[in-house]
């Protein structure tokens, strides 16, 4: 599904002794960076705590989980502030086919929408997350909250896949099938925006169904209304 070198169990190998530093890089880059979009977040983070079972990675559990949600934190941080004093630049621009004011407009509708949801939804969405940070500097998202329900995200996402990974990872069926077991990762990655999205849909469904109710009803009353006037008759 991609190249040799994005396989996480390669990804992380190549980096030798020095696996840990850079599992942090690519957390803090996936997160923050919007070069790092690309990058094997979930299926890297589950490894990651198969790695830290196997002995591979000679850190414990509870430090790794720490160093990865805080690499992830300062991430959005980063990637927020980009968003804040690049953004206006990038999307000022009437040419731009890329940056559009229009998807700042969508962005900010979004989060008011969904508020929390969105932020820690995002951690789980590959792509996304990389993105939305930006974008939530563009739109100019009150800082606190959004770092407030990044934090939370961060501990759910990076501590949650690898302590998932670690546990799992000691199953012999899951051990056997690791590839099967990454892209099920992926897979389950996209489950809560597929949700939001579903549940968008119905409440957009809803809305039009209303509406349209509203309207019959006022039609119905205005016809009402008109057969109960009495039309005087003209002599002649």
């Amino acid at each position: 599904m991609g190249p040799d070198w994005l396989d996480p169990v390669n990804l992380l190998s190549g980096f030798g002794p020095y696996m840990l530093i850079g599992l942090c890089l690519i957390v803090f880059a996936e997160c923050g960076l919007l070069v790092g979009f690309f990058l094997p977040g979930d299926s890297l983070l589950f490894t990651a705590g198969l790695f830290v079972a196997a002995g591979t990675i000679d850190t414990p559990l509870w430090l790794v989980c720490v160093l990865l949600t805080v690499c992830a934190f300062v991430g959005n941080v980063v990637g927020y502030y980009i968003g804040k004093k690049a953004g206006p630049a990038l999307f000022s621009k009437p040419e731009s086919k890329i940056f559009k004011k229009e998807y700042v407009d969508k962005t900010q509708e979004f989060f008011d929408k969904y508020g929390a949801r969105a932020i820690v939804l995002a951690r789980f969405v590959p792509i996304v997350r990389t993105f939305i940070t930006a974008m939530a500097g563009v739109g100019r998202m009150d800082p606190k909250k959004y770092f407030t329900y990044s934090a939370i995200g961060g501990v759910a996402w990076a501590a949650g896949l690898t302590i998932l990974g670690y546990f799992l990872g000691q199953v012999e069926v899951i051990k056997n099938n690791l590839e099967i077991t990454l892209l099920a990762i992926v897979f389950l990655s996209i489950v809560p925006i597929i949700i939001e999205v579903i549940k968008a849909r119905r409440e957009k469904k809803t809305l039009v169904q209303a509406e349209a109710d509203d309207i019959t009803q006022v039609m119905q009353a205005q016809i009402d209304d008109d057969s109960t006037q009495i039309i005087p008759r003209v002599e002649r």
